[in-house]
Formats: C-alpha cells, structure tokens, sequence
C-alpha cells in the first residue's frame, strides 16, 4: 500500500519526436522512430506496469479497488482509475477533434461504437512553448481575418459567421471548402497571424481542416501556463512539449486534419458552438505546488517543487519531468529521475517531495 514504481509506455505516432521523450527519460537521442506519448495510468489499451513484478496498474487496481482507490474514488468513478497523466511530444499537427461530454459518451458507447462511456476532458500545461488551437474565436474576429486572407470563395463561411451562425460556419468548412484549401493556404502565408494555417496546409494538403482551423483561437503557451480542454471543445495541438492530464478515456471524434476516419456529422453534434477565447491557466501558486483547477471532476493536475507535502486521500500519480526528484511516504523513500512516475495508493499519510527536480502530481478533484 506503499509507494509503487511504476514503468510507463512510450506510444510512437507519425506526429511524435525523436529527442524530447528521449531527453526527458535520458535515453539515447534522436531516438529511431518518433515518440509521442507518454503514458502513466491504468488506461488498458496501454497500462503502465509496477517496476516490482511487471503487474499491470489496472490488474494491480482490480485486485483491491476499495483499499487502492478510496471509498470517494470508487463510489464516484467506479473501480478505475479516473485520470490518466502523459507527456505529449509534438512535432507535427495532431488531428482536429473534439470529445463528447458525459451522457453523450454513455450514448455513443450504448448506440455509436465510442470506445468507452466516459468524457475525455482534459488539461495539458506547457514544458516548452506550445502551440494549440482551441475553441472558437469570436466571429467577428473569424471575419477579419477572412477578410484579409481576400479568398472570394470563402464567402459563403463569411456570410454565415456575419449571422453568428458558428456551426454552420464549421459544417461548411468541413463539406464545401475541399477545393480552396490550397488557395487558402497560399493567402494565409501572406497573413502573419495564419502562419498556422499555412503549416497545416502543408502537413495535411487537400485537408478541409485547414479551412476549419481559420475559425479555431490560435493560442502560444507560455512554459508553464496551462490550456483546459473541455467536452465538445474543437481543438488541435500544433506543436510542443507539455504534460497532459485527462480523464481515463479514449473517446475521440475527428474532424480532419488526419488520415484516421473522419466523421463530420458526430463533430457537428459534439461540438460546442460557443465562441470566445481559449481557457488559458497560469496556475495558482502555494510555496512549492502551482495548481491548475478546473470543474473536472475525475482529475487535478500540480506542479510540485521540492519542499512540498502532498496530502493523502485518493488515489495519486506523481511524474517527475526534471532532475531528480525524493518522494517519501509511511518511512519508505523513492528517487525518481526524468519521465520516471509513481503511483501513491489511497491513504491518509502524507507525501513528501524533496531533491532538486519538479514533478508533475495527478489527484481527483477535491471540490467536487
């Protein structure tokens, strides 16, 4: 009941890096093929393993929900683990999509074939620069730059966010824009504030996301600031490094910018018309812990320096991202180097956090 060890999985996609898991986990650099994700969790397309037996996290967690998880954990979430923690590496654009809220997962698992019955919001905080696209801009904003862009044949998408009609603006983009994609990226590269839109065209030529990605906020993480993702938000990670915490879900809907099925009409359900800016962090600073709060219930993510003292209660991950990083618990003490994760059972003992690195902790949501 103790600290566990746990080895993550590397999941090596086309959009991945080749040094920066390498880096952060002190392996070899470039690496042969690009690494894109990190994962620490119980997901079972891809649990970690405890270092002590090689026994799965989920296996591990079946085993004794009750004693590892918390009454609190198990009575809300169910015998799982709620959140899972990565490291995103990105090199290249990931696809546009978006991730059903709650009841629209239970019925798109019941009805649609969604890969599991439950929301996948999420929170990814910056390591390095990031770039991402996510949410709406305000149409007048949209408008303006349309305007600059001087594409006539995107009159019908300007006509239809002139009358704030922001879903029909995207059902256009995604079914009638096909052909201008390349006129659209050679009037964006003239246009510095779509140098975005240019890249994509580039990445995923043809792609009518690049037109729908005119519609998205362009949004340039600071390290260390934060962007929430939540359900029926239409988002796209362009490129960076950053931690990820979401909820322990698998429910993606893509609406291009890829070469995975696309499907327009579930998009357009899901998504949330909604214009505005983007849902940026800068975290909330107590001595050596910056929080990043959202209303999610399943998960809260924190940057940990040393010096901290991490409450018990719930089930806890803690990843260390810098240095070398001193976890001790109940008497027992942990060493953890770059990319190295433990996992902290349920418990009323607290965890202290010393040496000279930063880590990254994952708990359930403790006001909701």
């Amino acid at each position: 009941m103790g600290v566990r060890r746990l080895d993550p999985v590397v999941r090596e996609y086309h959009w991945g890096s080749r040094t920066a898991l390498a880096e952060l986990r002190g392996e070899p650099s470039p690496s042969p093929v690009p690494q894109a994700e990190l994962w620490v969790g119980a997901h079972p397309d891809d649990p970690s393993r405890l270092r002590d037996g090689g026994v799965p996290l989920d296996l591990h967690l079946a085993a004794n929900p009750a004693g590892l998880l918390g009454p609190s954990s198990l009575a809300a979430f169910g015998p799982r683990l709620p959140f899972l923690l990565k490291v995103l590496a990105v090199d290249s654009p990931l696809s546009l999509q978006v991730h059903p809220d709650r009841e629209r997962a239970v019925l798109g698992f019941a009805e649609r074939g969604y890969r599991d019955d439950r929301p996948k919001p999420e929170v990814l905080v910056a390591l390095t620069e990031f770039e991402t696209l996510s949410g709406f801009r305000a149409p007048a904003e949209a408008v303006a730059l349309l305007d600059a862009l001087d594409v006539p044949g995107l009159a019908p998408l300007r006509a239809e966010l002139v009358a704030g009609r922001t879903r029909h603006a995207l059902r256009w983009a995604l079914t009638g824009a096909g052909g201008l994609v390349a006129e659209v990226a050679g009037a964006a590269a003239r246009v510095p504030a779509l140098a975005h839109v240019a890249g994509l065209a580039r990445a995923y030529p043809g792609d009518p996301g690049v037109v729908a990605a005119l519609l998205l906020n362009a949004v340039w993480l600071r390290p260390g600031q934060a962007v929430h993702v939540g359900a029926g938000v239409l988002h796209a990670h362009l490129r960076g490094v950053g931690v990820e915490l979401m909820a322990n879900s698998d429910n993606v809907v893509r609406a291009g910018l890829t070469t995975k099925a696309v499907d327009v009409p579930a998009v357009l359900e899901l998504v949330d018309p909604r214009s505005g800016p983007a849902d940026v962090l800068d975290g909330v600073v107590d001595g050596p812990l910056r929080t990043y709060p959202t209303p999610e219930p399943e998960f809260r993510l924190h940057e940990v320096r040393p010096g901290a003292v991490l409450p018990g209660g719930g089930p806890q991950l803690l990843l260390c991202v810098e240095g070398d990083v001193e976890v001790e618990r109940d008497g027992e003490r942990v060493v953890l180097a770059g990319g190295e994760p433990v996992f902290l059972p349920h418990g009323a003992t607290a965890t202290r956090v010393a040496g000279t690195g930063r880590a990254f902790w994952a708990t359930v949501n403790p006001d909701r």
